[in-house]
């Protein structure tokens, strides 16, 4: 079943399995409220189990770009598109967040993002990416990283 996230009252609701479940929850709403003042958005996940097509999608995207595959099991994911921007957001176990940001009409605008919730450990299959420190009343210190996506999805 689908969740609003709601970035003023801080919900753990569908990521009560991460250990680093709070920091998580904060990032999701980081997020959330990102896209509420940009866009206007209201951001809504649902249980991974039921966005199984986001999951592949941003799962074939690593595989194919960089040969990445994570080794958390995602908990929720949302897919939905504002202006000419397709995006989807995988938030797995472990406290990592990705999300591919996809221009519709712009090849150079088109990206894969890891955020990192605090206290976690970088993921093996993310070592080989440098992480810049980003503070987030909501979230703590979160750390991210992304890279350019090269191929048509």
């Amino acid at each position: 079943m689908a969740y609003v996230v709601d970035f003023a009252t801080v919900s753990t609701q569908g990521l009560e399995s991460s250990p680093v479940m709070d920091a998580l929850a904060g990032l999701r709403a980081n997020e959330a409220r990102y896209f509420k003042n940009k866009y206007d958005h209201i951001f809504t996940v649902e249980p991974a189990s039921e966005a199984a097509a986001t999951v592949d999608r941003v799962s074939r995207i690593l595989a194919e770009e960089r040969d990445i595959v994570i080794s958390s099991r995602p908990l929720e994911a949302t897919s939905f598109q504002v202006e000419n921007l397709r995006i989807d957001y995988v938030f797995y176990e472990s406290g990592l967040s990705i999300n591919v940001m996809y221009s519709i009409d712009d090849a150079k605008k088109r990206a894969v993002g890891f955020k990192l919730s605090e206290g976690m450990d970088v993921p093996a299959e993310l070592d080989s990416f440098k992480f810049a420190r980003q503070k987030s009343k909501l979230a703590g210190t979160i750390r991210g990283s992304y890279f350019v996506i090269k191929h048509e999805y």
